[in-house]
């Protein structure tokens, strides 16, 4: 199995290439669209400020590939968030595959939201064998409201969707590759899709 981490100058790729690497594959680091095309998984990770990282991808032309990609494909964090329609973090347009938009919790609550948090309401493949309320490793100040994508649900001040699905497309908000055996047999659902 081919699997291509993207790799556009704003993810946390060595620690998911070492996940699956545990989990007994080979992942690629690539922003090259053939390599990418031809893929059997990919990935799409984000750590940092959306503006930012949707800048890093028109740069290099990933925000026109991303969306056509036909086989299963996970963002991961602000890769989710990049995936959606719009967020406020830097008024940042995004690559229109999820039909919502990403918000900021408000100053009720200490952001980052940072640490572990129960998901709950899980509604896809990615989940198969996961309990509900098994405790996912998160870090952020903005979410996806709950919406009619959302494959699991986190609570924090409100509830919101901690995972995504859309097509071919998934998403979390959580970190699976710094989630324990519970993240990682999620990476290995995600593989098995």
């Amino acid at each position: 199995m081919k699997i291509v981490i993207i790799n556009y100058g704003a993810g946390n790729i060595q620690s998911i290439k070492f996940a699956i690497e545990r989990l007994g594959f080979e992942a690629v680091l690539s922003n090259d669209w053939t390599e990418i095309k031809a893929a059997d998984r990919v990935i799409f990770p984000g750590v940092g400020e959306a503006s930012f990282a949707m800048k890093m991808l028109i740069d290099s032309g990933l925000d026109v590939l991303i969306p056509t990609l036909k086989q299963p494909v996970l963002g991961i964090c602000l890769g989710m968030q990049l995936m959606c329609n719009k967020s406020e973090e830097g008024n940042t347009i995004g690559l229109g595959i999820f039909d919502v938009d990403v918000i900021k919790f408000t100053p009720k609550v200490k952001v980052p939201q940072m640490g572990w948090n129960q998901i709950y309401n899980l509604k896809s493949d990615l989940f198969k064998g996961i309990n509900e309320n098994e405790y996912m490793y998160l870090v952020h100040s903005f979410y996806a409201p709950n919406c009619p994508k959302a494959i699991a649900t986190t609570d924090y001040e409100v509830e919101y969707a901690s995972a995504l699905q859309q097509d071919n497309f998934y998403g979390t908000q959580f970190h699976p590759e710094k989630s324990g055996d519970v993240g990682e047999q999620i990476l290995a659902n995600f593989l098995k899709l």
